[in-house]
């Protein structure tokens, strides 16, 4: 297969994740379609790129071609449809591996037949939701990390049958948006969640159990291990049901226990204390979606 030119990209859904991923593709001079089936969730990621977008560009971190590009180039919508003149398909729907199967397949069937489909999963096989198309050579996985304008690494993942011109197309798309890209094995959690959320789930045990507060837990690694952030703010910064769907396909997949997700962290997003997007999580923020 001759390696696919990439223009134009489509970004499936619009949540953190998919509205970072767009914001960076049309910032760096891709022709750039948003879709959600939700027409609020569009809105709000519109809302949320515009003012990143702005808070970069007073900084000096976006010249005015990339503000234009993301304020008035990019396009949004509702239809799945609007995927089908794209070049390059990102995925970043919910982690649910049912639904993204579903996905893949629908999008399979509406692409262009040179057209590369990547997730931005963190945790499900490549390889598997590769099987639920016709073009397993052109699937590959584009792991993001969070906030995506700001972070700059890409975890490139290949399935069993992703191509070399795959993975070629897919760095040089990452190094067009500014990305540092390291590639992994399609293994359950790749390289960054297969170490962090056993770290973060082992963080909730401790404060399950009674080993320290989650200011004391988050302290020590902060101060002591120079992490940047400590692992239960990080844990609501992701987002807590997305870490126990994360951890419960590592546990799965794996089997082992040290995967098993932390009964408080079932119980917490069983409540729906998710973590800074509802206002609550191991940390209680102000307003709901900010810390």
């Amino acid at each position: 297969m001759a390696a696919t030119k990439v223009e134009r990209i489509a970004v499936i859904g619009a949540g953190t994740m998919g509205n970072g991923i767009a914001q960076v593709s049309a910032t760096s001079g891709f022709q750039t379609t948003l879709i959600d089936i939700s027409a609020d969730a569009l809105e709000r990621a519109r809302e949320n790129i515009r003012q990143s977008v702005e808070k970069l560009h007073s900084k000096g971190k976006l010249d005015d071609a990339a503000r234009r590009n993301a304020l008035e180039g990019m396009l949004s919508g509702t239809d799945l449809a609007l995927a089908a003149e794209a070049d390059l398909i990102i995925e970043a729907a919910t982690e649910n591996k049912p639904l993204k199967l579903k996905l893949f397949a629908q999008l399979d069937a509406l692409a262009k037949p040179n057209a590369l489909i990547a997730s931005n999963t963190s945790s499900i096989s490549i390889t598997a939701l590769a099987a639920a198309t016709k073009r397993p050579s052109q699937v590959i996985g584009m792991h993001f990390m969070n906030p995506v304008p700001i972070m700059p690494l890409v975890e490139l993942i290949r399935g069993l049958d992703t191509s070399t011109e795959t993975v070629a197309t897919a760095l040089e798309v990452c190094r067009a948006m500014g990305k540092t890209v390291f590639e992994a094995n399609d293994s359950p959690g790749f390289i960054a969640n297969r170490i962090l959320m056993p770290m973060i789930n082992e963080a909730i045990f401790c404060l399950m159990e009674g080993v320290g507060t989650a200011e004391a837990i988050d302290g020590v690694m902060k101060l002591g291990m120079n992490h940047p952030m400590g692992p239960l703010a990080l844990a609501d910064f992701i987002g807590l049901d997305v870490c126990l769907a994360i951890l419960e396909v590592l546990h799965s997949e794996l089997g082992e226990d040290k995967y098993r997700p932390c009964p408080l962290l079932r119980k917490m997003v069983a409540a729906g204390h998710h973590g800074r997007k509802t206002g609550r999580g191991f940390y209680t923020y102000h307003t709901e979606g900010k810390g």
